[in-house]
């Protein structure tokens, strides 16, 4: 029976490697493997930069590299997927409002400092810092605001073809529901194909672009660090803090399905280090900040393939896509609807990870403290809340997080909260 079970649970990838001897995959299999990793990671990566409007060619270069820069300063025993970043859209968006995406991009250095100054707190005073100063009743509200501060640009984006909006977002929703192993992990692939061949056949995708396009392209754009204004990069620090901490639980989490203790060694300071690193040549690059990958531990998860070297294959295969021009231009055919329609999903389901954050560490809403500090942070968040003097301005998720901190930090807490803490 146990070995029936065991026949039956056995990865997609069977016919490739045998999972408990990875070490002798040969090259032609990792690669397979490998490519595959990017895939689910792909829709994402490139979703983020078609939102904010910057080239997806670009984050997929930005990604590659800041994935092996990730692996360098690891040691190469980590093996995490760097990707773009969903947590900045929102502010990303706002911020080009303001100083324009050059001067955003150039502001988005700050993140980076965030990552190289925490990294540091956690090697000298270690992880019950980052506990105490931001626990689950401060980052649940942030992660609640990334997803639900851009509803509006959602429904926005889908009202232009609701046909085509509703194509995407049915075939997402059809994948997570009904889809089982690796086709479970592409849900914003297969509804963005989906919608879009629905968008060719009623013939609302232009291909001019992708005809002119040429066939290699530099993928990266050195101008945006001239465009640095000091507003956007104080804007974008207390931004940085949720993603932070979402790779705090993200190394945690790959430490589970990899068996080994990667808090440990090379020591979470270290991946810290890495993903700042990655985020500042990014930004360099002209590529939205980069964040552990949960699809891909999922991917991991599933095919038992914990291999840093099939990551960095993931890695290298992202930077040759990002060179084919014509992939970039037709990746930029794709109708705002088909678009609006995954989002219409992936920020709702990115609210909903905000409240299981909560509610997995058993943040209790009857507890005075706690609703005052969500209360006020999602009000501020969502109300449009500015703080400005002079130059210097921070709103929206940046000025809830900050207000989150302090009033964590001020309000006293119950006996029953101190001893459950």
């Amino acid at each position: 029976a146990k070995k029936t079970e065991k026949h039956q649970n056995r990865p997609i990838l069977k016919h490739f490697y045998n999972p408990m001897d990875l070490e002798q995959l040969s090259i032609t299999k990792k690669t397979v493997v490998g490519v595959q990793f990017l895939f689910v990671a792909f829709g994402a990566t490139v979703l983020v930069p078609l939102l904010i409007g910057i080239d997806p060619a670009t984050a997929l270069f930005t990604a590659g590299v800041g994935t092996f820069l990730f692996h360098f300063v690891t040691k190469g025993k980590v093996p995490i997927f760097l990707g773009s970043s969903f947590a900045f859209i929102a502010p990303i968006i706002a911020a080009t409002k303001e100083w324009g995406l050059p001067g955003t991009l150039a502001g988005l250095t700050a993140v980076s400092l965030v990552y190289f100054v925490i990294s540091a707190l956690v090697k000298w005073q270690g992880k019950k810092l980052l506990d105490r100063i931001f626990p689950p009743v401060v980052i649940g509200p942030v992660i609640i605001l990334i997803g639900l501060s851009l509803s509006g640009s959602a429904v926005n984006m889908a009202k232009t073809n609701w046909i085509l909006a509703f194509a995407s977002l049915l075939t997402a929703i059809g994948v997570l529901t009904f889809c089982k192993g690796m086709m479970k992990l592409v849900p914003i692939i297969s509804g963005v194909i989906v919608g879009y061949i629905i968008a060719i056949c009623m013939g609302l995708v232009d291909f001019s672009g992708v005809a002119a396009a040429s066939w290699f392209a530099i993928p990266v754009h050195f101008d945006s660090i001239t465009h640095f204004q000091l507003a956007p990069f104080l804007y974008m620090i207390p931004v940085a803090i949720a993603p932070v901490l979402e790779h705090i639980g993200d190394v945690y989490v790959v430490s589970a399905v990899a068996k080994k203790d990667f808090v440990a060694d090379p020591g979470i300071h270290r991946t810290m280090f890495g993903d700042g690193l990655a985020c500042l040549v990014s930004a360099f690059l002209g590529g939205p900040p980069e964040t552990t990958y949960s699809e891909v531990t999922g991917a991991m998860s599933i095919t038992k393939v914990t291999s840093p070297a099939v990551i960095r294959i993931a890695a290298a295969t992202a930077i040759c896509f990002s060179v084919i021009g014509k992939l970039s231009a037709l990746l930029q055919s794709i109708p705002q609807a088909v678009l609006g329609g995954i989002m219409l999903l992936l920020f709702g389901t990115i609210a909903s990870v905000g409240v299981q954050n909560m509610m997995q560490h058993k943040v209790d809403m009857n507890e005075t403290r706690n609703v005052i500090i969500m209360s006020v942070m999602l009000t501020m968040g969502l109300g449009g809340a500015v703080l400005s003097s002079g130059s210097f301005a921070i709103s929206g998720i940046g000025l809830s997080a900050v207000i989150g901190v302090v009033l964590n930090l001020v309000l006293p807490r119950t006996q029953k909260a101190e001893t459950e803490e």
